[in-house]
């Protein structure tokens, strides 16, 4: 060891000890007798200076103020001479270069002394230092005994054989015995076998202490669990630290250990730990089953060995929270989870009883999912939504769901105890807390800790063996107070996603019938995720004589407020189709109805209502395909032309009339009329599918009438060719509709049409004509009913109208009567008086037919009506 470390360990002794201090000998007359080298050095007079001199000579007679600790005066006793100079006093000492020292000093009489002896003889021995060194190494003393007795840290000393050899007051008391009760024993004897939560160190205190034992090499901050006698049956942790005991010469004593307990830090930490994983993994989607199961994942094995959650059906199916009597309130389970080996059987949950609709199981939003509408047999229309809107998504009310047990608990259980205080319950190992938000319950989170520690055999932090403290019910309380605020952002989110869903499928097609006009498939993807509706539209629109209408368009924007603008503008292009308008009139009205006045537009309340309006600048493509002609009709407002598939694959994109979008008024909208053969593809789309940010709508249409050029696909294929090449994954900046429709042509021999004169005689030749007709299509049934419609028909187109007239039947789905006249005069239904002579005809008419209407052509008008078949002639 270095002469600085003797040093050091010699300050132990203390400045007044004789070895060290300046000592002074003194007789009966306190006359100087002897002088060592110490004093000399403290106050610089050599031995001949001070021998045969008093004491008085160079130590002042009266002390200078206060006395020494009583630690220190302990071994000196009074002796014989002056009063002042006897016991642990300070004084001032008077140095050879004239200084003043402050000096402590003691005295210790001789044996035979006590002023017996004459002048000369040694009667007691002086001792001094300085006050400042008696000071610093009383300081150390305290320090000392501060760390054996008040220290909270536990201190023990392991000899070389590693057996315990001392150890101060707070290790008394983790041991909870004095140290004479175990002295001598192994760490393993006072802890058990325990374990190191720090990695990287042997795994037994024994190990740890013969480690630092051969190397030399201390170590720190080690946390180490165990039970200590004091507190068997319950973890403690601790953190240590051990560093080797060395005497003067550097030889081994022992390992001293520092230990601290830590265990209520650790506590707090764990729960603030599991409050911030909490923040993280709770509340990931808007979906009320996976947010609870984050709360029972996020809580088992670190906090309670089950965790269940059970909520109220409003909560699972959206609707709005109840406030009234949670005694009346029906719960669902909706997720429980236990660490392995300690779930616990829950009363109140049926081993096979009867299941409540839960949320669908297709998972959290956000998740693909596509869907298929009805197939029949000649048409088919099948629908594939992106994301959340697909048919089955989460809010799907029209999508599969999985079932979800209901929980009855008994009257004095302690979840029917929370429900009906509407607070938590702490009953032993278990806690009940309901989910509360606004005044309303939502359901319940029980944590239940069973009868013994957690899956991995641990104790620590929450006491899991037995109960929870007051600080785990609070930290429970919060983590069931974020659940709560998760689960009613995901019911209101079900319950606004399930109205907007609802809203689109009002909105938009979800199954379109066979049609002997044409074959129909369609996509649409909506760009806004979270309501799953869009703006953009189509529709395929039955008309009169077997014809139909094809309609796409594009609203401004996206989402609830462009749906809704769709929905108005949908309707009203299936309002004016009904009427049988040309396209290019069916825009013009659609332009002068958008293009109304904001002011023009009242509210629920009479006053005008400012909003941004975003039907100006919408888009629409409609066009009429009639199948007995093959001629197809269309007309576009700042739509995109459609792309047009010849039977023999080549496609073409027709220059058809661009006319302004919708609202902006001021120019016409003119129609282009284009003959397609039978097996012709027409495909009418929204900007969204061939536009995108990495490249222009040129290319988007190069790729899409490549898609559509393969003759040997099925609609369905190219429609799905067609998304996924041009909106890969699904994923598009702007809503997206594809609707294709293959061509189809009535044969010949289902259409007769006849030209008839304007003549009274005409209306027997139309009775025939028509009589004649229903038999050779063997629907003899319908002779009675038409031939009252022809009569009837034909009769005010003789009387009210011109010729030349013309009859037309066509036996489709229906059969079609049609009697065309040059008049521009629409009949009237209207009921006839008692006395009236005539007006009961179309009143006839109307009560034998499903439907009938008439249509303005550029030459007059054409009557039709629509007629169900019999049973045996259907198909």
């Amino acid at each position: 060891m270095s002469a600085a470390s003797t040093a050091e360990s010699a300050d132990f002794r203390g400045p007044l000890d004789i070895t060290r201090a300046a000592t002074m000998v003194l007789d009966a007359e306190s006359t100087v007798i002897g002088w060592s080298p110490a004093a000399a050095e403290l106050l610089g007079y050599g031995p001949s200076d001070v021998l045969g001199r008093p004491l008085t000579a160079f130590l002042s007679v009266r002390p200078a103020g206060g006395t020494l600790p009583a630690e220190a005066s302990g071994a000196a006793g009074p002796g014989p001479g002056p009063p002042s100079l006897v016991g642990n006093e300070i004084h001032v000492a008077r140095t050879r270069d004239g200084r003043e020292l402050l000096v402590a000093t003691a005295t210790c009489p001789l044996p035979g002394g006590a002023g017996a002896s004459g002048p000369g003889t040694p009667d007691r021995i002086l001792v001094a230092a300085e006050v400042e060194a008696l000071l610093h190494w009383e300081s150390r003393i305290a320090l000392l005994q501060g760390l054996a007795t008040q220290s909270p840290v536990g201190l023990a000393i392991y000899d070389t054989d590693l057996r315990l050899s001392w150890s101060n007051t707070a290790y008394e008391r983790e041991m909870g015995q004095p140290l004479a009760a175990f002295r001598g024993k192994r760490a393993e004897e006072l802890y058990g076998a325990g374990s190191f939560v720090t990695p990287g160190y042997p795994h037994t205190l024994a190990g740890v202490m013969r480690q630092v034992l051969d190397t030399g090499e201390p170590v720190l901050d080690l946390h180490f669990r165990g039970q200590p006698p004091s507190d068997p049956g319950r973890d403690h942790l601790w953190s240590c630290a051990y560093y080797r005991l060395e005497d003067a010469h550097g030889h081994a004593l022992g390992v001293c250990e520092d230990a601290f307990d830590i265990t209520d830090r650790y506590r707090v930490q764990e729960r603030l730990t599991l409050l911030v994983e909490a923040g993280r993994r709770i509340g990931t989607v808007l979906d009320v089953a996976t947010t609870a199961e984050e709360i029972a994942e996020v809580a088992v094995e670190d906090f309670a060995a089950t965790v269940r959650v059970d909520v109220t059906r409003a909560a699972v199916t959206g609707e709005t929270a109840a406030v009234g009597s949670p005694a009346d309130m029906s719960l669902l389970r909706v997720a429980e989870r236990s660490a392995p080996g300690s779930g616990t059987p829950d009363p109140g949950l049926p081993a096979n009883g009867p299941t409540e609709t839960g949320l669908p199981a297709n998972g959290p939003a956000g998740t693909g999912a596509t869907g298929s509408g009805a197939t029949g047999s000649g048409a088919t229309a099948t629908a594939t939504v992106r994301g959340p809107a697909g048919p089955g998504g989460p809010g799907d009310p029209g999508g599969p769901r999985q079932p979800y047990p209901p929980v009855d608990y008994p009257p004095g259980s302690p979840q029917n105890r929370s429900l009906s205080s509407g607070g938590l319950v702490l009953d032993e190992g278990t806690l009940v807390i309901p989910l509360r938000t606004g005044g309303a319950i939502l359901g319940l989170v029980t944590f239940d800790r069973g009868a013994g520690p957690d899956a991995s055999g641990r104790t620590l932090g929450p006491d899991r063996a037995t109960t929870f403290d007051n600080g785990e019910v609070a930290l429970a309380d919060e983590l069931a107070a974020r659940a709560a605020v998760c689960i009613d952002n995901a019911r209101r989110y079900t319950r606004e996603r399930t109205a907007s869903l609802a809203l689109q499928r009002q909105l938009l097609p979800h199954h379109l019938p066979p049609r002997s006009a044409v074959e129909t498939a369609y996509r649409y993807l909506p760009a806004d995720d979270v309501t799953g509706v869009g703006g953009d539209w189509f529709d395929v629109i039955p008309l009169s004589g077997t014809r139909v209408g094809l309609v796409v368009g594009d609203v401004v924007g996206h989402g609830l407020q462009a749906a809704a603008t769709m929905g108005r503008l949908r309707t009203s292009v299936r309002a004016f189709a009904q009427l049988d308008m040309a396209p290019d009139e069916l825009l013009t009205r659609l332009d002068d109805l958008v293009g109304q006045p904001a002011e023009d537009r009242p509210d629920a309340r009479g006053g005008s209502v400012e909003t941004y309006d975003v039907t100006t600048g919408a888009t629409c493509l409609y066009s009429v395909y009639d199948p007995v002609s093959r001629r197809c009709v269309m007309a576009r407002a700042g739509h995109l032309p459609p792309a047009i598939v010849g039977p023999g694959g080549e496609v073409s994109f027709p220059d058809l009339p661009a006319g302004p979008p919708l609202g902006l008024g001021g120019l016409p909208f003119e129609s282009m009329e284009i003959d397609l053969p039978v097996g012709s593809l027409l495909a009418l789309f929204t900007d969204g599918l061939v536009e995108a940010r990495d490249h222009g709508i040129g290319r988007g249409l190069d790729t899409l009438g490549r898609v559509l050029g393969d003759r040997s696909a099925s609609l369905e294929e190219l429609c799905d060719r067609a998304v996924s090449e041009l909106v890969p994954g699904g994923t598009s900046a702007d809503d997206t509709a594809l609707l294709l429709v293959r061509t189809r042509a009535l044969d010949a021999d289902r259409v007769a049409d006849w030209e008839l004169t304007a003549e009274p005689v005409s209306v027997g030749r139309a009775r025939e004509l028509a009589t004649g007709q229903l038999e050779a299509w063997g629907l003899e049934e319908l002779a009675f009913a038409t031939q009252l419609v022809v009569s009837e028909l034909v009769t005010n187109a003789v009387r009210y109208a011109g010729g030349p007239l013309g009859l037309r039947l066509i036996r489709d789905r229906t059969l079609v009567c049609e009697v065309a006249d040059t008049g521009h005069t629409s009949p009237h239904l209207r009921h006839s008086e008692a006395d009236d002579e005539g007006g009961r005809g179309l009143f006839i008419v109307a009560q034998l037919v499903q439907r009938w209407g008439t249509r303005y052509t550029p030459t007059g008008k054409t009557i039709w009506t629509e007629q169900a078949l019999p049973p045996a002639g259907a198909g």
